[in-house]
């Protein structure tokens, strides 16, 4: 079975934060020959990333087709992101229509802002663990490489977002379909891929 992924990006967006995740779905699509890994931001004009690379959304929020995965990367410039009540509306919309809706480092507090992880357990970049924290109603699992908690699934920051995607294929198809996508990836964590549910 193939899935779509989408991906929200926006100016100042970590790179990294979406990139990995996005190669690894990419390569997981084309294991099973099929699906798609798509960007969406709130239009289609080229945003700038933190580290000054730019790149070209797919889709705007109005046009966006039904998506399997959503993930929310994170940025240096959270208060920026958090005052794009357009995302979080729009995240929020989504939420209930995707299998899974994940989020590398401070996509988190994205996450946070919607309402989505009340009462649930999640992690985020250790520099933003006390802004996560502000809401007690959130079980904080700092030390995690990433939290599944029913349909969402948080993750650290950067390279902590590939650990996440790795599982996230692991979980749509197989351990074993993962770990050939880890091998392809020459991803080499510490500990290994190692999820067998």
């Amino acid at each position: 079975m193939s899935y779509r992924y989408g991906i929200f990006i926006y100016n100042q967006v970590a790179a990294l934060d979406f990139v990995g995740p996005s190669d690894t779905f990419a390569i997981s699509n084309q294991l099973v020959g099929g699906g798609s890994v798509i960007t969406i931001a709130s239009n289609t004009s080229p945003i700038t990333c933190s580290s000054g690379m730019r790149v070209t959304p797919d889709y705007s929020f109005a046009d966006v087709p039904e998506l399997d995965v959503l993930l929310i990367p994170g940025t240096e410039g959270v208060d920026a992101l958090l005052e794009m009540n357009d995302a979080v509306e729009w995240v929020r919309s989504r939420a209930s229509e995707v299998k899974y809706l994940t989020s590398v480092c401070t996509g988190a507090l994205l996450l946070q802002k919607a309402g989505l992880l009340a009462n649930r357990k999640a992690t985020t970049h250790w520099m933003l663990t006390e802004a996560l924290a502000s809401d007690p109603s959130i079980e904080l699992l700092a030390e995690m490489r990433y939290v599944r908690d029913g349909n969402i699934v948080t993750s650290q920051g950067v390279s902590a977002g590939i650990d996440m995607a790795l599982w996230l294929v692991g979980q749509l198809h197989s351990p074993d379909h993962a770990r050939q996508v880890r091998k392809i990836l020459q991803y080499d964590p510490a500990p290994p891929y190692g999820a067998e549910v």
